[in-house]
């Protein structure tokens, strides 16, 4: 009897140390399954990417030419109304027309959201939320950010329309990432974002950036940083772009002062559509605007963005845009410096450049506004590249090619040579305006 009870003893102590070791191990996996989460965000972005394709194809239009048609029939219509004298305030700018004639702009700031043209003219932002005011220029803890602070605004899951009690010097020491359905609109302040991290868009819709002086942008990242209010995640390096736009839609970016960041000033990749970069002021850069991952990634073939009204000045080198896959509408910006060249593409982009102005630099070897990267020579003669109604000032010239531009799209243009000897005074707002 006592050899039976030593052998149920043995059994129970065996059996208590496969309880203990299922135990661990399953702790292991819970602590194995929750870093892998933690750092999903930007680990297997495009494994993320991969799921995603039907949400932006969308986002995009089907007949991208229509809403180019759309940016000109509004062009037409504010020229038209400054001609004839019916607003003294008008510009031939209608997106500036939508909101600066009304005097009481301040009153009603969310009116904003139903100015913008082209692509990302259904961007909304917070204008359904509530006013956010950003009173502390502070950004100590990226993981747990303060009430009060911009960081703490952009992250929360509610729409907003985030403004400012006063100037401000905004020094990120990470990515400032936003959530879907925010405007940060900084108009009537001086508010700079500077000198560290900078705007991170991923993975989110509707939103709008206006007003903002965005500079001196620095690599940061291999820290955590919070995305909303019940998640935060490793984030690895980043590239120190002033804003980066990943895999997001109905983004517009508007009346924003961009320069000298360590990598691009806009970059937009994975698949992001439905976007307006207007109103801005670029200078003192290199590579300018990047739209498009790389040249095998296809699934940037719905990427479609409106550039207009901006002014392309002082010290820039090149990119304004460069563009892969995706249809570029370019109308009425003023490009005024580039040591390069102005527009470049490869992976076959459709670029309608309209009514801008591009003056040529000095250097006789860099008077084309074109630059193409191709795989072989003269595949580039297939893309559809097409200038109608630009103003070439100094020896700038424009290869076009592809197809000419429809019917449709001639008849909508019809304006554009006029409206290109009115660049000037429709960019001269270009940039956060005082």
């Amino acid at each position: 009897m006592a050899v039976a009870l030593r052998l149920s003893c043995l059994c129970f102590l065996q059996l208590l140390i496969v309880i203990v070791l299922f135990i661990n191990s399953s702790a292991d996996n819970s602590i194995e399954e929750a870093e892998q989460f933690q750092s999903l965000s930007n680990s297997t972005i495009v494994n993320r990417l991969s799921g995603n394709d039907e949400l932006r194809h969308e986002h995009a239009v089907d007949d991208p030419e229509a809403i180019a048609s759309m940016v000109d029939t509004s062009i037409r219509n504010s020229t038209e109304r400054r001609k004839l004298g019916y607003f003294s305030c008008t510009t031939g700018n209608p997106i500036d027309d939508c909101w600066r004639c009304d005097r009481h702009w301040q009153r009603n700031r969310r009116r904003l959201a139903d100015c913008s043209i082209g692509f990302g003219r259904n961007a909304i932002g917070g204008r359904d939320g509530r006013f956010y005011v950003v009173t502390d220029s502070g950004d100590d803890d990226p993981v747990n950010p303060r009430p009060g602070t911009l960081r703490h605004a952009v992250i929360q899951d509610e729409p907003l329309w985030i403004v400012f009690k006063r100037d401000m010097h905004i020094t990120l020491k990470q990515e400032l990432i936003m959530n879907s359905f925010k405007t940060i609109d900084a108009r009537g302040v001086n508010v700079h974002i500077a000198n560290g991290a900078c705007i991170t868009i991923q993975f989110v819709t509707n939103i709008i950036i206006h007003g903002l002086h965005i500079h001196d942008c620095k690599p940061t990242g291999n820290a955590m940083v919070r995305s909303s209010p019940s998640h935060y995640g490793w984030r690895t390096m980043a590239d120190g772009d002033a804003i980066s736009i990943f895999g997001s839609s109905h983004i517009w970016v508007d009346h924003n002062s961009l320069s000298n960041c360590a990598d691009g000033l806009i970059d937009a990749i994975m698949g992001s559509t439905a976007i307006t970069i207007s109103n801005n002021y670029f200078t003192h850069h290199n590579e300018v605007i990047l739209l498009g991952h790389s040249d095998s990634y296809v699934r940037d073939k719905v990427m479609q963005v409106t550039i207009a009204f901006n002014h392309f000045g002082e010290g820039l080198i090149q990119r304004m845009p460069r563009c892969r896959h995706g249809y570029f509408h370019v109308v009425n910006n003023d490009y005024t410096h580039w040591e390069m060249y102005a527009i470049g593409g490869s992976a076959a982009p459709t670029i309608n450049s309209q009514g801008n102005r591009y003056l040529a630099p000095v250097n006789p070897f860099a008077k084309e506004v074109t630059k193409r990267v191709e795989p072989w020579e003269g595949s580039w003669k297939q893309w559809n590249w097409r200038s109608v109604g630009d103003l070439l000032l100094n020896g700038a010239y424009f290869t076009a090619s592809g197809r000419a531009a429809p019917g449709s799209y001639a008849r909508a243009s019809s304006l554009a040579a006029k409206s290109s000897s009115m660049v000037g005074m429709i960019t001269s707002n270009a940039g956060a305006l005082s």
